[in-house]
């Protein structure tokens, strides 16, 4: 029974490796993103400093960060 799975009348080859491409193609666009978003993220501490919640308050009123938030759906 699990050799017809893993066989599957001679077309297993094909399909599980493009099972193991799809997996590794998704774990390494995570990676990159991952990667992205963690350089981002530490540009932003080096340029603006940790945020914390009075200085995120202040940054609210501030007329061009109204603007930006009011384009956004969740904040």
């Amino acid at each position: 029974m699990i050799a017809e799975i893993i066989n599957m009348n001679g077309y297993g080859i094909y399909v599980w490796s493009s099972f193991g491409f799809t997996i590794l193609s998704f774990l390494s666009l995570y990676l990159v993103v991952k990667n992205q978003h963690v350089r981002e993220k530490n540009k932003f501490i080096v340029k603006f400093g940790n945020l914390n919640s009075e200085r995120a308050a202040s940054a609210k009123l501030q007329k061009i960060n109204r603007e930006i938030l009011s384009n956004t759906s969740t904040i």
